[in-house]
């Protein structure tokens, strides 16, 4: 199976920027499509952006669409997400999944159909 470890969370200040990593190791990477998702205190884990295995369709949640860019180096095994003009909606933390099926339709944005997780980055919005 594949392991995931996420980096690159941290303190910002509304509209900055940050980039998270995952570093995928154990399997192919290739073989795996990928999510984002992120989970705030007292509320349930939502999808942010997914991308397919080779990365050449991309999908991210309707929220964060112009700010967020998901993408991948298959050569590096990971995946990144590119955040600009962050809000304080966007504290939460976050976690890279992988899934070895193929994306069908908008199945992406089911965090259940993702069996392998890390362990998840903190985003941290100051005013």
């Amino acid at each position: 199976q594949v392991q995931l470890v996420e980096s690159g969370g941290g303190l910002v200040q509304a509209g900055g920027s940050l980039r998270l990593s995952c570093a995928a190791s154990g399997r192919t990477f290739s073989n795996y499509a990928m999510g984002w998702f992120r989970q705030a205190p007292g509320k349930e884990r939502e999808f942010v952006a997914a991308i397919s295995r080779g990365g050449s369709s991309t999908y991210v949640t309707t929220s964060v669409k112009g700010r967020f860019t998901i993408s991948r180096d298959n050569a590096k095994n990971t995946v990144y997400l590119q955040m600009d003009v962050l809000k304080p909606e966007d504290t939460a933390t976050y976690y890279c999944a992988a899934r070895e099926s193929n994306i069908v339709g908008m199945d992406y944005i089911n965090y259940r159909l993702y069996p392998y997780w890390g362990q998840g980055t903190q985003v941290t919005l100051s005013s």
